[in-house]
């Protein structure tokens, strides 16, 4: 999988951002950062996908469907799910 096909929207101060972040790398899985709080635009498109909330992580997969806020165990079955792990 490339890293086009994965985009996270965090921030650096995020504890659950950085452990999703901590995750994807941990697995050897390639994906695209975007940092809400450098790219205004990102801001915009995070509170578009949570239905106007700004909760982060959003992790958004090729698939169309994304996960906001997930845990370890809910990120990792979406992955197999897609059979990236």
């Amino acid at each position: 999988m490339t890293a086009s096909q994965i985009t996270m929207y965090g921030a650096d101060w995020c504890g659950d951002c950085r452990r999703s972040k901590r995750f994807l790398d941990s697995n050897n899985v390639s994906y695209n950062y975007v940092d809400v709080e450098a790219d205004l635009s990102a801001a915009d498109k995070v509170k578009e996908i949570n239905g106007g909330a700004q909760s982060i992580p959003v992790i958004v997969f090729e698939d169309g469907t994304h996960l906001t806020e997930p845990s370890d165990i809910d990120l990792k079955a979406k992955l197999e799910a897609l059979a990236i792990l």
